[in-house]
């Protein structure tokens, strides 16, 4: 069985046939799936879709590119929002210095507040960071000890050594099985299988053969059989490990 710690099903890709891609995960030995709240409202209907299914979970979070628009009404709602049972994480938060929607000053305050409601939740974070390597550990230093997973890695070895010298989980993305990902394939030997997980960050990044199309939970297989076939290992222990890694981090087992 295996875990999807990160996709987004309540994207608009999935409008037309959102309940047969959950149906598919569901027959297709996908354990559980967290659904990931990147905007107030992503967050709601996250929270939404895991109270109308047993095996999905929502994370509650803002993206940095909505650090623009954050202010205390919007904080008060997801603070509320984090309250339900069926949320396991505060996420996706973190620093985007690609795309530079939002104001950086906007995005660490965002960062801050959200750092703070998951440790007054007691719940992990989930991570995104994009050519923000040192200013996300900076702030993610100021507030250890932290449950947190940095998702769809994608920095240098050096900002590996030190996530993972934090005590942090590490996740990678269908993108590893692409001719050019030969970087991201050496940074997960790097990693112990047990501070692995895996995610599609559905809709995005589907794996090889279906670039071009939308990414779902079901394709997550494809990127347990990378990782197997690069730690030359079976396709089970991959599977298993990393569900359980996921299981323990969001507290899903206490949760059934």
């Amino acid at each position: 069985m295996f875990a999807d710690t990160h996709c987004h099903l309540d994207f608009p890709e999935f409008n037309p046939d959102r309940e047969e891609v959950i149906a598919r995960a569901k027959s297709g030995q996908i354990d559980f799936i967290v659904n990931i709240g990147s905007s107030l409202n992503g967050s709601k209907v996250s929270l939404e879709l895991a109270r109308r299914h047993d095996f999905i979970y929502a994370s509650i979070g803002l993206h940095p590119h909505e650090a623009d628009k954050y202010d205390q009404s919007i904080h008060a709602e997801l603070a509320g929002l984090a309250s339900n049972d069926k949320v396991v994480a505060i996420g996706e938060i973190g620093l985007d210095y690609y795309r530079n929607y939002s104001e950086v000053d906007n995005q660490k305050k965002l960062f801050l507040s959200l750092l703070k409601l998951a440790k007054e939740r007691n719940l992990p974070v989930i991570i995104h960071n994009r050519l923000a390597q040192k200013d996300t550990l900076m702030i993610l230093r100021q507030h250890l000890p932290l449950k947190a997973v940095v998702h769809c890695f994608s920095g240098d070895e050096a900002f590996l050594k030190e996530c993972l010298d934090l005590g942090f989980f590490v996740s990678f993305t269908c993108n590893i099985t692409y001719k050019k990902a030969d970087n991201l394939r050496h940074l997960i030997s790097k990693v112990p299988l047990e501070r692995l997980f895996l995610e599609t960050d559905a809709p995005f990044l589907p794996p090889e053969g279906f670039r071009g199309k939308r990414n779902e939970p079901i394709y997550v297989k494809f990127l347990a059989q990378e990782i197997a076939r690069i730690k030359g290992i079976e396709v089970r222990e991959v599977a298993e490990q990393t569900t359980r890694n996921a299981r323990d981090f969001f507290n899903i087992l206490c949760r059934e």
